[in-house]
């Protein structure tokens, strides 16, 4: 073994550090641009070792360009010693510069300091921030997500509720009381049969009982079906304020588009934060392990029963890991005949839960006829009784009830199955995702079956069940409003009637049985799918209902205090809490989900079923999509060519194309991406390996 003189080892990493190629690239760039400023190297030479190697290189990027960067010192990741050296070395760079670079850079300062400003105020104005906080110190970043997703849905509906007001409402309210001396215009509808124009609103007319107000109210129905919430409100073909014409009907579907766009992307750019997360936590098992253990601890956390309660959390990954690392081991070595009989026994209970399935389907298709049924009868013969508005919430009962009943049949057959525990919760979710969203789209489907039963002459010209439904749009929103508002008095109810006894017992009741129950588990999973059931039905019924996101603002801004109260008082955090990253991307992709199929029905709704021709603002069309050919009919020759040429297949092929090309080079890209990062994980085994690489 050689023993170097102590000098020789004390300069030994200076002098292999100013050896490598990027501290001599740093080097060649401070001396052209001192050359370039007249300066001499001395002025821009750098404090000497690992220190001034980095910040040379956090210079450099700067200074290839022949200005010396306008970063401020904090951004860089230097230590104190580091920074202050830094804002030396950028403060003696601008002596160098011409008066109007250094103009420039001190104003990009001065604008970067104010916008941080400006930002850091904008944050004491957040909903809900000191809440929110509140929750995550307590509870941890898992209960923490829920509660940010609320707040999320609360300011999405907001928005699109000043979006159909600004555009839709607002403009026929002024319009038929006459305000800024406007006036409004209804063209009646052509070649259309009389008795397709027949609309009659059951408003309530002489002596009425209190409880049929009431009634009212939870339905949509009487004094609330000729208002602005509904779709037969808006009968105005084109409105006239002061000297400008306003086309409602082209207003009312654009903007129908518009929530719609704004919704996928607002969404998107959410997820994508959650999706790198959770791509990076779920690439290396040994990674998460480290996670885990170094760095699973949530140092938000101030409450000792919450710091209990996130060791249980630690502690059950852990074991969920060895258990999945277990049930791998056993699925690799299990026998032919065992994977059989595993096999036959999913295939079985898929079958169950096929079966399930389709009889919430039946009972909710069931529920919709009878209802709609007895209800339109009732209206007909002006029969007012309780038993009446029972019958017209029996779809929203039904479907309550299947939200219910089927997601504990699933808990229970997927014991059965064999499965990991991830696997297992996702696989549940999922179950329980499309039961609430296909017993949405089973209850449009069977208005839809109602209102397309045409047996006579008179009901195929107006192309839907006039008799029945002579403004069907508004029969739909009733559906969506109920549905709205019977989802608000479950929560609300669960809570008052459920909760809160069962918190009294386990609290001053010492029976066993009791105690065993203990409270009921705050479950962050259940709780989002409430809202997004609830929100999937919001931007459905918006076509049909204008105002329905006012009504889930203050739903949602209601539940938030409802589901904070239940989390400290009534209720305890789930003893097997999801992961924050993961959580906020799965809420979000299955919102998107959600947000997907609601595309379907308001799609078939624009396109293919014929409007009403009693009432809104598409009286006049065969489809509410005439509007958009009609308007294009109205613009000069040329954009109209211009316009058909886009829509025409000549434009569509290459285009899609082109789109085809983009996407094959991102997912080459990305493919490149992950076999560099493959490589350098290798790199960083080595180093963990053989010190001398």
């Amino acid at each position: 073994e050689v023993f170097l003189p102590e000098e020789t080892r004390g300069a030994a990493p200076v002098d292999f550090l100013q050896e490598l190629p990027s501290y001599r690239s740093a080097l060649r760039r401070r001396t052209a641009a001192a050359a370039a400023t007249g300066g001499t190297q001395e002025q821009w030479a750098a404090p000497q070792g690992s220190a001034g190697l980095r910040a040379a290189e956090a210079r450099a990027p700067e200074q290839e360009g022949g200005e010396p960067g306008a970063r401020p010192a904090r951004e860089y990741p230097l230590s104190i010693a580091e920074k202050r050296r830094l804002r030396d070395c950028q403060q003696a760079d601008i002596k160098h510069l011409s008066g109007w670079k250094q103009w420039k850079r001190t104003s990009s300062k001065s604008f970067k300091k104010v916008l941080s400003e400006v930002k850091e105020l904008s944050s004491y104005l957040e909903l809900w921030r000191h809440d929110i906080h509140s929750i995550e110190g307590k509870f941890g970043t898992g209960i923490q997500s829920y509660f940010s997703f609320l707040r999320f849905l609360v300011l999405l509906n907001f928005i699109i509720f000043i979006l159909m007001f600004s555009f839709v409402t607002l403009p026929s309210i002024i319009s038929q009381y006459g305000i800024f001396n406007s006036t409004y215009a209804k063209i009646p509808p052509k070649n259309i049969e009389p008795h397709c124009t027949v609309y009659e609103p059951s408003g309530n007319k002489g002596l009425v009982y209190f409880y049929i107000y009431l009634k009212d109210l939870l339905s949509g129905t009487g004094f609330l079906e000729v208002t602005s919430l509904f779709y037969g409100y808006y009968t105005i073909d084109t409105a006239w304020i002061s000297i400008l014409r306003y086309n409602l009907p082209l207003a009312y579907l654009l903007v129908t588009f518009a929530y719609l766009a704004l919704s996928v992307l607002w969404i998107i750019k959410r997820s994508v934060e959650g999706f790198k997360q959770n791509l990076v936590h779920d690439e290396d098992p040994f990674q998460s392990y480290c996670n885990k253990v170094f760095a699973g601890w949530d140092f938000c956390i101030t409450d000792p029963n919450a710091a209990q309660l996130k060791h249980r959390s630690l502690l059950y990954e852990l074991q969920t890991d060895l258990e999945e690392e277990r049930l791998k081991q056993k699925i690799a070595d299990r026998t032919m005949k065992e994977k059989l009989r595993i096999y036959s026994l999913r295939i079985f209970i898929n079958i169950i839960v096929i079966a399930v399935l389709s009889a919430c389907f039946y009972s909710i298709y069931r529920a919709t006829v009878f209802s709609q049924e007895n209800s339109n009868v009732s209206i007909r013969h002006d029969i007012r009784t309780p038993s009446i508005g029972a019958v017209q919430y029996l779809p929203s009962i039904v479907i309550t009830l299947a939200n219910f009943i089927a997601p504990q049949i699933f808990s229970f057959l997927i014991r059965f199955e064999d499965y990991s525990p991830a696997f297992e919760i996702r696989l549940t979710l999922m179950r329980c995702v499309f039961v609430r969203l296909a017993n949405i789209g089973v209850l449009l489907f069977s208005l839809w079956s109602q209102i397309s039963n045409c047996a006579t002459d008179k009901c195929k010209a107006c192309g839907y069940n006039y008799e029945l439904y002579p403004c069907w749009e508004t029969d739909v929103g009733q559906e969506m409003y109920k549905l709205m508002i019977f989802d608000f008095i479950i929560i609300l109810a669960v809570t008052l009637f459920l909760d809160f006894p069962r918190k009294l017992l386990v609290t001053h009741c010492s029976c066993k049985p009791i105690q065993w129950c203990g409270l009921q588990e705050f479950g962050i999973s259940d709780n989002v799918l409430e809202m997004i059931y609830g929100q999937t039905i919001c931007w459905i019924g918006t076509f049909f209902s204008p105002l329905l996101p006012a009504i889930a603002t203050v739903k949602y801004f209601i539940i938030f205090y409802i589901k904070k109260i239940s989390l400290i008082h009534t209720r305890k955090p789930a003893a097997r809490p999801i992961r924050a990253s993961s959580s906020n991307f799965f809420f979000l992709v299955v919102l998107l989900i959600g947000l997907v199929l609601a595309f379907i029905p308001l799609g078939i709704s624009i396109a293919h079923i014929p409007s009403s021709k009693a009432c809104g603002p598409f009286r006049s069309f065969n489809t509410s999509w005439e509007v958009i050919p009609d308007t294009i009919l109205g613009f000069p020759t040329g954009l109209q060519q211009f316009l058909y040429g886009i829509a025409s297949e000549a434009f569509a092929v290459p285009f899609f194309m082109v789109i085809c090309l983009v996407m094959f080079y991102f997912i080459a890209l990305a493919g490149a991406h992950k076999r560099v990062v493959e490589q350098l994980r290798e790199q960083l085994v080595m180093v963990r390996v053989d010190p001398l690489f």
